[in-house]
Order: C-alpha cells, then sequence, then structure tokens
C-alpha cells in the first residue's frame, strides 16, 4: 500500500522527524511517503495559521490522488481541511487527532490532551466535541511551548510534557494522554517511562489506522456527508 502523509505546515525539519520515525512503524509493504505543501504556514500555532494552511493541504490531497495513493494522512493535531478531503479522496483519509482521540478511548476511559499553548485550548475542545466524544475527555493540559520548540528544544519540550501529564493524572483523573502536536513525534515512550499511562502518539495512531482501513479494502463513504464536491468556476 502506498500512503501519503501531509504535514500541512512548510517546516521541512518537522517533516522529516515525523519521516524518521514513521518508517519504524510501517507494516511490511508499506510506502510512505512525507511532504508538506510548498507554501504556508511555517507552523501552526493558532486557528489563523490553521486556515491559512488549508489550500495548501487539499492540493497535496489533489496530487495524490492524481498519484494513486492508497491513502492519505493530514499530520497536524488541528486536522486541518479533513472533511474537505474526505470529499476529494475515495482513499481514506485520517486525521492524526481523531485517531489518537479513538485509539485512547480504547485504552483507558478517560484522557487528556496535552497541547502546545493555551491559546489552543478551544481548539482542542471543539475537536472533541466534533468527533462525539466530549465526555471521554478528561482535559486539556498545555504544556506552554510553541510548535517550533519541538524541532528545537526537544528536552525541554519532553520535561514541559511531563509536568503536563503529571496534572491530567493526578487533577484531571486522566487514564491515557494524547500528545497535541505532530512534532511531538517520538516522545511518546519517555513521558509512558515518566507517567505510568499510556501515551498515545498521534502520527503513528494514524498511520496504523489507515494501515488497518486500506488492508481491508474500505474507502471513504459517498452517499452523503463526504460526497465528491461538483466542479464549478472560481
Amino acid at each position: 500500500m502506498r500512503i501519503k502523509i501531509i504535514n500541512p505546515n512548510t517546516c521541512k525539519e518537522m517533516t522529516e522527524s515525523i519521516a524518521k520515525v514513521v518508517v519504524n512503524y510501517a507494516a511490511p509493504g508499506t510506502e510512505i511517503v512525507v511532504t508538506n505543501p510548498k507554501s504556508g504556514p511555517f507552523t501552526i500555532d493558532s486557528l489563523y495559521d490553521e486556515a491559512l494552511s488549508l489550500k495548501g493541504v487539499l492540493e497535496e490531497i489533489k496530487s495524490g490522488i492524481a498519484d494513486k495513493y492508497d491513502g492519505f494522512i493530514i499530520a497536524c493535531f488541528n486536522d486541518p481541511g479533513l472533511f474537505a478531503a474526505r470529499e476529494l479522496s475515495i482513499a481514506p483519509v485520517v486525521g492524526i487527532a481523531e485517531a489518537s482521540f479513538f485509539a485512547a478511548c480504547m485504552l483507558g476511559y478517560r484522557f487528556s490532551i496535552l497541547s502546545n499553548l493555551n491559546s489552543e485550548e478551544a481548539a482542542m475542545w471543539e475537536l472533541v466535541k466534533r468527533y462525539g466524544i466530549e465526555s471521554r475527555c478528561a482535559s486539556v493540559r498545555p504544556a506552554g511551548v510553541e510548535v517550533l520548540d519541538c524541532e528545537n528544544d526537544r528536552t525541554a519540550v519532553k520535561n514541559a510534557l511531563i509536568q503536563a501529564g503529571r496534572l491530567a493524572i493526578k487533577k484531571d483523573r486522566a487514564e491515557v494522554l494524547c500528545l497535541g502536536c505532530a512534532g511531538m513525534v517520538n516522545l511518546d515512550k519517555d513521558l509512558e517511562i515518566e507517567l505510568g499511562v499510556p501515551v498515545i502518539d498521534p502520527v503513528v495512531a494514524a498511520l496504523k489506522a489507515i494501515e488497518g482501513l486500506i488492508s481491508c479494502g474500505k474507502k471513504t463513504s459517498k452517499i452523503l456527508s463526504f460526497r465528491l464536491p461538483k466542479s464549478k468556476d472560481s
């Protein structure tokens, strides 16, 4: 199977970090290409950044359809353009936030999201509501780090996540933790050792989810919500 992973920002270092991790989790025979749009925000730290990234994400989906990929992953925790991408694509499209939430629900009853900044809390809650699992989310715990910190100071980010995770477990009674940024790849194992609960790497969760869908021969439903959009002048 051929899977295209789209990092919606234009930070090539983050794209490369994602690529280095997913190769260790891909099933035998899975071919993965990790890419990012040619233009758009360098990192996505706000809803404004997310909005700016949408055109690039959908262009990457369109080119991937032309190249006959078997599935797509949108590797930003805001899941930017996910539903629009599902309209475009018959092949399955998975967002890393959605994948991590449902993985967390299978490992414990209540999960918490370890996000980047305080300003992202509302956006995280809106995601949980969108996917219909608000009752399973114990909390959103910001670590106080920007997306670019995940590339520039991994040790500081890890320590901040450990502190946020401890609060989520002790004060919010979280049983599972979701890393709320694609830039946090490969930190899950260290956090599990420190915190003693399952920690979900959202990119890995999305990879295993889409491999399962593809291997079962599943496609995006086109009967109602994700019907192919009509071509029109713009």
